[in-house]
């Protein structure tokens, strides 16, 4: 496998390999435009030259849109390999060059959100811990801190403590999100029509620095969404998901 750097340089040109569509669509826009200014902050995006799911995108903790203390280590946004590109060990090769360079560039280690048992769009525990991984933190909604320390005696990261416990004051439906996600600029928009068009109390909060998602009161920022206080979920979700998330929460209040 051929793999591919994104840098300022090239980015208008590459696939961005989790938005799948053309150049012109809002979903490539929005990402590219987040990546636009994160490379002067240390980000690496890393593809497969050919075109399918296939990356890794890391950054320098200190940078990291996440409420984590992790001082001198590199964050993981994503590694991804989905769809016939599995199962060749690219996620190794990812993975490996990660450590590669973030050991050339003195850090202490590298650290990712994931959870006990495997969350939509977290990385899966097992293979974390099959590369080394351990955990460091948690938050009480059961998303975890992993990390792969470079030497034994790094202080392992933390998640910042209005974090590690994800509640929030507001009623209804509340989301945090930002446009490190691309599935979020169309879905997004998606769910507002339809909460409006359906009654539902619906409040996006829209994370766009680094210091706002930095204080935001969940882990996971790229997604999290809440309901009347209540941390629900990081997953996602088109019209169709919403509306039965609310309708069985309703059932289940009954």
């Amino acid at each position: 496998m051929e793999y591919v750097r994104v840098t300022k340089d090239n980015l208008e040109e590459e696939h961005i390999c989790c938005a799948i569509s053309n150049s012109n669509d809002v979903q490539v826009a929005s990402k590219k435009a987040w990546l636009a200014q994160r490379f002067d902050e240390g980000l690496v995006f890393l593809k497969s030259a050919e075109r399918g799911k296939c990356f890794i995108e890391y950054i320098p903790a200190e940078n990291a849109w996440n409420p984590i203390d992790a001082e001198g280590y590199m964050y993981i946004d994503c590694l991804w390999v989905s769809g016939s590109l599995k199962g060749h060990g690219y996620s190794s090769d990812l993975l490996s060059e990660c450590i590669r360079d973030s050991s050339l560039k003195g850090k202490k280690g590298l650290c990712i959100l994931s959870s006990g048992k495997k969350k939509p769009f977290l990385a899966d525990p097992k293979y974390l811990e099959h590369k080394g991984f351990r955990v460091c933190d948690e938050a009480d909604n059961g998303i975890q801190l992993w990390y792969l320390p470079f030497s034994e005696d790094a202080d392992p990261p933390r998640f910042m403590e209005w974090a590690r416990r994800p509640r929030i004051d507001e009623k209804g439906y509340v989301l945090y999100y930002t446009d490190q996600c691309p599935f979020n600029a169309r879905y997004v928009p998606e769910l507002i029509k339809t909460a409006r068009e359906n009654g539902i109390s619906f409040t996006p909060v829209h994370l766009v620095s680094r210091d706002q998602a930095r204080s935001a009161p969940t882990p996971v920022t790229t997604y999290a969404l809440f309901c009347d206080g209540e941390y629900v979920t990081n997953e996602q979700m088109n019209a169709k998901k919403f509306l039965k998330l609310v309708t069985e929460r309703i059932a289940s209040e009954n």
